[in-house]
């Protein structure tokens, strides 16, 4: 597998656990974390509030540096091998310089 196709599993992955972790949020305060209960669960409410805050930063971070660092092993762009704008052998041969030669006035319409 070339490296860009790893980048894209795994922008895939962290893409999908982002979605899951979002949705398991509620916006009005609910979601995970209300129907844990209260104190009788180990950690408590503001626990997990507080572990789904940084794990949705966390992975939308991941997933950010995943898609700078994709887009430089992309095989269309810089790194590859079909993108050489110059030829080796025309990068070798020098300019030839070319001459011109002036153009024709053009002729005024009689009236």
């Amino acid at each position: 597998m070339t490296n860009f196709t790893i980048f894209l599993v795994l922008i895939t992955i962290v893409c999908f656990l982002l979605i899951i972790v979002i949705m398991v949020q509620n916006p009005k305060g609910g979601g995970l974390s209300s129907s844990l209960g209260g104190s009788t669960q180990m950690g408590g409410v503001q626990k997990t509030t507080d572990f789904l805050d940084k794990s949705t930063w966390t992975l939308a971070t991941i997933l950010i540096l995943l898609i700078l660092l994709s887009s430089l092993s992309f095989p269309g762009m810089m790194g590859g091998s079909d993108s050489k704008i110059i030829n080796e052998k025309e990068a070798l041969t020098p300019a030839k310089p070319t001459t011109t030669t002036p153009a024709k006035p053009m002729d005024t319409p009689k009236k």
